[in-house]
């Protein structure tokens, strides 16, 4: 692949566990230090970076003597309550080598699923790399629980692109200990071939993801892709790349043939539409037809009673929605001029009886395209 003609101006970079460790059992100081010392080049020749780090539970787990497998949610919460300040203690320590201030952000779902904890934790990053301070973000692991739906990230991966969607990014740099995705398995399959470019995330490219997680890690290549298809359809290039090679940061920056890079399927979309398309404010979910899906996707048409099969969950008038074909496709998100209760009853009928069965009617759509964020 040839070298990308795109600048980068803001940058994701996350890394992973067992990048971190050496695949071993404890944070590798020298890995690290290689990694930071290609952030802080990029960051003194004036580009902005986020890191999104791993490793806070395996530092934590390693303090306290106990390697093993991780023994559930209270269990990881107390290793990463141990390790999380153990991890920024070094982090600090290498930046500062390089004349960098860095600071610390913790995050969980819960903090981004209304829109005011969206912008508050939008405008606190982009303060920071206005302020020319390298923010390390990690999942709050000590308060988010897995008990409460959707409550967690439960890996780094889409939480980065979470934080590649808060700050506009460009690119998001998803480092780990393999080379990318792969046409097979090349543990099972020595003549798998690695894809270097994909420029759109299908059922065919999902399927190649093995999902299998790492040792220490809770991410699979599966989580790697999903948030590749988040942060794409936002307007971020994406790379999946080993990061135990030499200068592979400031590689990847200058577009060199590493790893498999995911190309944006949208231009920039404006903040309120990134919120959508994360999926962190939905309330409900509504299932359509394929005429209702094909008017959506194909000629960016508003979505109208008469399409819609199914609804599920409960919502209010103004929530947003998640919209999903009848095979359970997800197709985008949208926010409802009307309750689940009103599409229950206005479901597959037109548009000029929505007054007539409901007594009142808040307009002809259902979602209107103004309102609506297709992935």
């Amino acid at each position: 692949m040839a070298k990308s003609s795109q600048v980068h101006k803001r940058i994701v970079v996350k890394l992973g566990t067992n990048l971190l460790t050496g695949g071993g059992c404890c944070l590798d100081e020298n890995t690290m230090s290689s990694l930071v010392a290609q952030v802080a080049q990029l960051h003194h020749k004036g580009l902005e970076l986020v890191i999104v780090s791993s490793g806070a539970i395996a530092a934590g787990g390693y303090k306290l003597g106990l390697t093993g497998p991780s023994k559930g949610i209270s269990f990881k919460q107390v290793l990463a309550s141990v390790g999380q300040s153990r991890l920024m203690n070094v982090y600090e320590k290498l930046f500062a080598q390089h004349d960098i201030t860095v600071a610390q952000a913790l995050l969980t779902k819960t903090d981004l699923s209304d829109r005011s904890g969206y912008l508050n934790a939008r405008n606190t990053l982009l303060a920071l790399l206005e302020l020319r301070v390298i923010c390390i973000v990690n999942e709050n692991d000590v308060v988010a629980v897995d008990e409460l739906q959707e409550a967690r990230f439960g890996d780094n991966d889409n939480l980065s692109a979470m934080v590649a969607n808060l700050v506009d990014a460009d690119l998001l740099l998803l480092l780990t200990d393999t080379a990318g995705l792969y046409s097979a398995d090349p543990q099972h399959h020595p003549d798998a071939r690695l894809i270097s470019e994909v420029d759109r995330i299908d059922s065919e490219i999902e399927r190649l993801a093995t999902g299998t997680p790492s040792k220490l890690g809770t991410g699979g290549m599966v989580t790697k892709i999903e948030a590749a298809k988040l942060a794409t359809v936002s307007g971020v290039t994406v790379v999946i790349a080993d990061g135990r090679q030499s200068e592979i940061i400031l590689q990847l920056v200058t577009g060199q043939a590493k790893g498999t890079r995911f190309l944006p399927t949208a231009n920039k979309l404006d903040s309120r539409k990134r919120w959508m398309l994360s999926g962190l404010g939905t309330r409900g979910k509504v299932i359509v037809d394929a005429g209702a899906a094909q008017a959506l996707k194909k000629h960016h048409r508003s979505l109208l009673a008469a399409g819609i099969k199914q609804v599920e969950g409960h919502f209010e008038r103004g929530d947003i929605i998640n919209i999903s074909d009848s095979g359970g496709g997800r197709l985008g998100y949208g926010i409802s001029n009307y309750s689940s209760g009103d599409i229950e009853v206005i479901k597959g009928g037109h548009s000029r009886q929505i007054a007539t069965r409901l007594g009142y009617d808040y307009g002809a759509e259902v979602v209107h395209r103004n309102n609506l964020a297709i992935i």
